[in-house]
């Protein structure tokens, strides 16, 4: 009995690793077990599902330069994550955590460290800085290489855009009332991008100190 259970094994044994596509189906399924096994649970921990003390959801004019430095790829070059290494928090802060980005979405998690995180940025600058910085980088920090955005003092933000993107973003979980999102055009019109970007940047990361 013992043999044949030995040999039974044995083939199946065998039969896994000689056949590529049973090999492939089983590793699939052991990854995505393991994979829930890892996520599920995090869906249900007030850790990363509840707001840190502190944290609101973005302002019209805020949300307009959140926009704004997704499309200009700000987060090819600048996480916002910073690791709980002393190295990492003895130059930006506090460490990252989940509660911070609740309302945002996606969030700007990443390891791309072109230029510095800027997750703690908000408050550290003046908006006048902040504007300096954009229109030429290298007239507040002679070493860097990042572009200028000119285009940004220029370009006004779109008011019909807000009520919508505010919209979305409820829908999905974000708490904005009927009459932030019904205002939210009046706050932004007459606002250019380079307004909104820079409102944005002075917001990240205040709550956590």
């Amino acid at each position: 009995m013992k043999d044949d259970n030995t040999k039974a094994a044995g083939f199946s044994h065998e039969k896994i690793e000689t056949n590529n596509f049973l090999m492939i189906i089983l590793i699939l399924l052991v990854i995505a077990v393991g994979g829930l096994v890892e996520i599920v649970p995090l869906f249900f921990q007030k850790s990363t599902t509840m707001p840190l003390e502190g944290v609101k959801p973005y302002g019209a004019l805020q949300l307009a330069g959140r926009d704004i430095y997704l499309r200009e790829g700000c987060y090819n070059c600048h996480s916002q994550m910073i690791r709980p290494f002393r190295a990492e928090t003895l130059r930006y802060g506090h460490y990252s955590v989940a509660g911070e980005f609740v309302y945002d979405h996606p969030f700007q998690w990443g390891s791309k460290r072109t230029g510095p995180d800027l997750q703690r940025v908000g408050g550290k600058y003046t908006d006048e800085w902040h504007r300096i910085h954009l229109n030429n980088p290298r007239d507040v920090v002679p070493e860097s290489n990042m572009p200028a955005y000119t285009w940004l003092e220029k370009t006004p933000v779109d008011p019909a855009d807000s009520a919508p993107r505010m919209t979305a973003l409820r829908r999905v979980g974000v708490p904005y009332t009927d009459a932030e999102i019904a205002e939210a055009a009046a706050v932004v019109k007459g606002k250019t991008e380079m307004d909104a970007l820079v409102a944005y940047l002075q917001v990240m990361g205040k709550a956590l100190k």
